[in-house]
């Protein structure tokens, strides 16, 4: 008779078996860099390759869509219908990657190729994010065979190519094809767990939105000695341009920019979630909002950073005043906070500041809106059940991710609850050299989905 542990056995011995390495050894392995003009080849080849015969075999019906958007790579839906009675769940992952960076990481260790030291597994993609699919599907497929090839509930799986970028055309996707998606709820994995030893859920993301602040005065440089004192310097200029967007501490100063959701109720969700205490840079607690705990800054309010910052040549400074100054930026935001007037409200700030020469330019990349789901949720409560049924630890609940994430299109286009269960953690070089993931977490995590899908289909007769 077909039980909860059985299935969560499964799951774990598919990891001590040696077969998740393998798997995630084959899926590492295809070179898919979204933001590499010359591997959009590779992104096609992962749907077709890796993705459609494994769904397949697990019963589903697969169609590969071209990305409307000229910017974004093929999406994959597959669906499995057991009965249209039964409750459907949307799961989502991406396939694409960041840029390699190869040269960057450290001797030993090479992007595309899966290399185990100790309780890692290094590669490209191990955390972001096709480990992360791999554990749910795989704990999807530990259900089937639990179950002698029934789950007891409906499931659709999208697989975009494009989230390195931005998720291009996958809003505009799911519009388009809402009957194709139409489900109960998202269940889906990517980003962080708050430690590596307590799973974590949250409903939704902060949102981002990229630009340039550029100020430029006229045409080449001038001599430092011969016209110092006389022409406005853009670097001075554009340092106290964002010196009024943010005080010396990073406390944002434009009124707009000040969310208003940080509502008691939220404070409270937030009260005891760990912020510190892994590998990484130690907090500084003395920077940003000076009334919130660093927990409330990161998750319940917005952020602003300077990503990167020029005028002249820093690589061979010279004795003249350059004529341009260029910083690009970011405001990390959550819900409370419009998004279509971040941009004009920066604009009218600069202006009431003297600061009219300073141009404002939206990045090219395409960005997320911030999504947020009630921590009282249905959906939420259940989940959070689930898992600590099966591990005895009650997980972290975050309302939102720090980071940016699709959300919105799951959220808002498709209206549904949505809830995310992250398998990596914060320290896993995500974005960054030798990326990897934890073993002893990634087989936790294939023990908590194989036990949350079984709980799903028994939902039915519940």
């Amino acid at each position: 008779m077909a039980s909860r542990q059985g299935a969560v056995s499964r799951a774990e011995t598919y990891f001590d078996s040696g077969s998740f390495k393998d798997d995630l050894a084959r899926l590492v392995a295809f070179e898919t860099e979204s933001q590499n003009p010359d591997q959009k080849a590779e992104l096609t080849r992962y749907v077709d390759e890796a993705m459609i015969p494994w769904l397949k075999e697990m019963g589903f019906t697969c169609e590969v869509f071209e990305n409307t958007d000229s910017r974004g790579g093929p999406i994959l839906v597959a669906t499995r219908i057991e009965d249209p009675s039964f409750e459907t769940v949307l799961t989502y992952g991406h396939g694409d990657v960041i840029r390699a960076q190869t040269e960057q990481w450290r001797e030993g260790l090479s992007p595309f190729t899966l290399v185990e030291e100790g309780n890692r597994l290094y590669g490209r993609g191990t955390a972001d994010n096709k480990g992360q699919h791999l554990i749910n599907l795989q704990a999807i497929s530990a259900v089937l065979d639990e179950r002698d090839g029934k789950l007891g509930f409906n499931v659709k799986v999208l697989i975009e190519m494009s989230e390195e970028t931005g998720s291009p055309g996958l809003a505009e996707f799911c519009a388009t094809h809402k009957e194709l998606l139409a489900s109960d709820v998202l269940i889906a994995s990517d980003g962080p767990r708050l430690q590596p030893d307590t799973p974590t859920m949250f409903m939704g993301s902060r949102g981002g939105v990229n630009f340039d602040l550029v100020v430029n005065f006229r045409d080449g440089a001038h001599h430092s000695g011969n016209w110092g004192g006389l022409l406005a310097d853009p670097a001075t200029v554009l340092a106290h341009a964002i010196g009024c967007i943010v005080d010396k501490r990073g406390q944002i100063q434009i009124p707009e920019w000040r969310p208003t959701s940080l509502t008691p109720d939220i404070r409270a969700a937030l009260k005891d979630l760990p912020i510190t205490g892994e590998t990484g840079p130690s907090i500084d607690e003395d920077w940003g909002e000076e009334s919130l705990t660093p927990t409330e800054r990161v998750f319940g309010w917005n952020s602003f950073a300077v990503l990167a910052m020029k005028s002249g040549v820093p690589e061979a400074p010279v004795n003249a005043i350059s004529g341009w100054a260029r910083a690009t930026c970011q405001l990390r935001y959550v819900v409370g906070t419009e998004p279509d007037d971040i941009l004009p409200a920066l604009r009218r700030h600069l202006d009431k500041h003297g600061f009219g020469n300073v141009e404002v330019t939206p990045a090219d990349r395409v960005f997320f809106k911030a999504t947020r789901l009630d921590p009282d949720a249905p959906w939420v409560t259940f989940v959070a059940k689930s898992l600590t049924e099966t591990t005895g630890k009650a997980p972290h609940i975050l309302p939102n991710l720090a980071g940016s994430l699709p959300n919105d299109t799951f959220s808002e286009v498709l209206g549904l609850p949505t809830v995310w269960v992250p398998h990596s953690y914060r320290g896993c070089s995500q974005h960054a050299p030798n990326e990897h993931v934890l073993k002893d977490s990634s087989r936790e995590a294939l023990m908590l989905m194989a036990g949350l899908f079984f709980d799903i289909g028994e939902r039915k007769s519940a």
